[in-house]
């Protein structure tokens, strides 16, 4: 059966050898006695651990441990609890449910056969070659949100879901999350239970998995349950410690979760890993591998069963759309003038708010700096402060397109490498955001190297189908600001601190994969390639030299990722050299991306690289430029330079 659709649901009785209720007793059955509908809950979190261990048996691989452990948690969460539809997973009603301990993928996907999403054909191709059911969760799945398996995302993300429900949709859909005990040591988790709880995101629930062991041993507070409690309620959070293998407590805590209209609630549960089989639970040195002797586990679980789920309905709404907007009135420069691409960046995405009412800024407390603060003087209800939290902004802004909206998330450049991971996620997520990275480069002046983005169009650019853009004007920055906003994917716009000339009137289009050719004539002997502010530089030297008698064609590659190969290729073929120049590290920035167009041709043209290659001080931006080697006076000489290589006689031996 082709994952996404669902077979149909079929009473029975169980299919296993072991003890089991009927089917037909066990399921589908509303409330009538608290046994018979306790008995229903601790059988179906049983086939859960089964099915777990089933998986990875056949997969030869994977956490069966880690998801025995959330089986009973999971199986009370589906049954009576979560609303959703998996006929329809983008009904505006839907539940979310984030494994953000994406390794216990088996329970996941145990889960989803039982609420009839998936057949246990499909279940048994685990982890193999063109299954959806990969090792961590991706949205290859209709009903994965996000992928997960890197550590401390899942909460962070779920923020982001939740608050696009509280501050922006506002539909009463609730957030579950479900994370494991060892994730608690990284700081992101913490950014989020911080931001939850200052943001009383009441529909948010944190269902933490304490079962004692890590990959390698124990965790730092092993089932100390009062020490996660003290330290989530610290961030303002309604907690509530159970046993997790209790299906009535259990159940109860979701029941207060559920009530609680104020705050987040985080669900702490004592957990055993491994739980039911007595080979491997609460054993150290089981994680990450299937069970030694599978048939004897299940055996052990009380045999296999067929146990379906009847998974709650939403209440209201219907498939999420994007909203439409309307023709966006983009800013304009006159020519000639002076401005900042930081500012352009500004009053363009307020401007694209004015038009397109999906359109959201996320601020790392900066907003004065890239110029964010335009948007949230026109758009208040659309502007969400993340402060010195970038991991929970980039995260948040993640959650926010799950729900279909837009985003901008804006920081300094060199400030996006704190989180760089999400950013990484974000890709394997299939996410569309938008990243804005200001004070790019040395050409920020004194305030010096840690405040200077030097990496960022390398990691960039490394990330899958990533776009990487970095427009040397106002005019160029507004449109590409409005044109990220139709792009699949991640896309970052560099911005620069200061004011640079406007070269590019109102009316020039910039289409992303694109370059522009600033000086060009049938006897140029050399081309530079430069972007941003070192535009301005080749375009100054271009002047300089052909005051020599040296033509020199200059393209703004404005689009690093995608670069514009065929204009670069036809400059190759035409001028024969080709010199780049960049306010970055020498390392995967423009030059490498000028380089990797002639990887794979039969000519390649003579080429030199100018970049930063020492650590900057403190200076004024001229000065950066000179003493970096990325000037109008080093381009004049690299182009010198790389002309009288070829009238040189060869050194001996060579």
């Amino acid at each position: 059966m082709r994952p996404g659709s669902r077979p149909r649901r079929m009473r029975g009785t169980s299919a296993g050898s072991g003890p089991g209720l009927p089917f037909a007793a066990l399921c589908h059955m509303r409330r009538k006695n608290t046994m018979t509908d306790r008995q229903r809950l601790k059988e179906l979190g049983q086939q859960l651990r089964v099915d777990a261990v089933r998986a990875a048996d056949a997969a030869g691989s994977g956490h069966p441990t880690s998801s025995m452990s959330a089986a009973d948690l999971m199986a009370v969460l589906a049954s009576d609890h979560l609303r959703y539809d998996f006929d329809e997973p983008s009904h505006s009603g839907n539940d979310h449910l984030i494994l953000s301990k994406g390794h216990a993928s088996p329970l996941l996907y145990a889960l989803y056969k039982a609420c009839g999403a998936i057949s246990d054909e499909e279940l048994l191709r685990y982890r193999k070659l063109g299954s959806p059911l990969e090792g961590h969760p991706t949205p290859r799945l209709p009903w994965v949100d996000v992928a997960t398996g890197s550590l401390g995302q899942g909460l962070p993300i779920g923020a982001g879901v939740a608050l696009a429900g509280a501050s922006l949709d506002r539909l009463p859909y609730r957030v579950w999350v479900l994370c494991g005990d060892s994730e608690l040591a990284e700081g992101s988790v913490w950014e989020a239970m911080e931001y939850a709880g200052q943001a009383g995101l009441a529909n948010l629930t944190a269902v933490l998995d304490i079962n004692r062991l890590g990959q390698r041993g124990p965790t730092r507070h092993g089932w100390d349950l009062d020490a996660y409690r003290r330290r989530v309620e610290a961030f303002g959070w309604h907690t509530v410690e159970v046993d997790g293998h209790d299906v009535d407590e259990i159940d109860a805590a979701y029941r207060r979760a559920r009530e609680e209209a104020e705050r987040p609630t985080a669900i702490i549960a004592r957990t055993v890993k491994g739980a039911g089989v007595s080979a491997v639970a609460d054993q150290e040195g089981a994680h990450g591998k299937p069970l030694a002797d599978a048939e004897r586990a299940v055996s052990e679980l009380g045999g296999r069963r067929d146990l379906r789920i009847d998974v709650a309905l939403p209440d209201s709404g219907g498939v999420r759309q994007r909203p439409g907007g309307s023709r966006v009135d983009l800013p304009t420069y006159a020519v000639g003038g002076e401005e900042a691409t930081r500012d352009a960046f500004g009053r363009a995405v307020a401007a694209l708010g004015d038009a397109r009412p999906d359109t959201v800024v996320l601020d790392g407390e900066v907003a004065d700096s890239t110029r964010a603060k335009f948007f949230v003087d026109q758009h208040p209800d659309r502007f969400f402060e993340f402060y010195i939290a970038e991991q929970q902004m980039i995260a948040a802004a993640v959650g926010l397109q799950v729900r279909g909206w837009t985003p901008y998330a804006a920081t300094f450049a060199a400030f996006l490498a704190r989180a760089y991971d999400f950013v990484r996620m974000a890709a394997v997520s299939r996410a569309d955001i938008n990243l804005v990275g200001s004070h790019a480069g040395v050409s920020i002046g004194e305030d010096g190297p840690s405040q200077m983005g030097l990496e960022d169009i390398a990691a960039l650019r490394a990330v899958h189908n990533s776009v990487v853009l970095h427009p040397c004007d106002a005019n160029s920055a507004a449109r590409l600001t409005a044109g990220m906003a139709e792009h699949d994917g991640v896309s970052y716009l560099r911005t620069l601190r200061g004011k640079t000339p406007v070269v590019y009137g109102p009316d020039e289009g910039f289409e992303i994969g694109g370059s522009k050719v600033l000086r060009s004539s049938a006897s140029d002997r050399v081309t530079v390639v430069a972007a941003g502010a070192t535009v301005h530089e080749a375009l100054a030297a271009a002047d300089a030299l052909a005051g020599e008698g040296i033509g020199v064609r200059v393209i703004d590659a404005y689009s690093i990722k995608p670069v514009d190969a065929p204009r670069l290729r036809a400059a190759a073929e035409e001028t024969g050299r080709i010199v780049t120049v960049e306010d970055h590290w020498p390392e995967g920035g423009l030059g490498d991306a000028v380089l990797d167009v002639f990887a794979d041709t039969r000519s390649t043209p003579r080429t030199m690289k100018l970049a930063v290659t020492g650590m900057p001080g403190s200076a004024t931006p001229e000065e950066q430029r000179r003493e970096a080697g990325i000037d109008a006076g080093a381009v004049e000489a690299a182009v010198r330079g790389i002309l009288r290589q070829e009238h040189e006689p060869a050194a001996a031996g060579s």
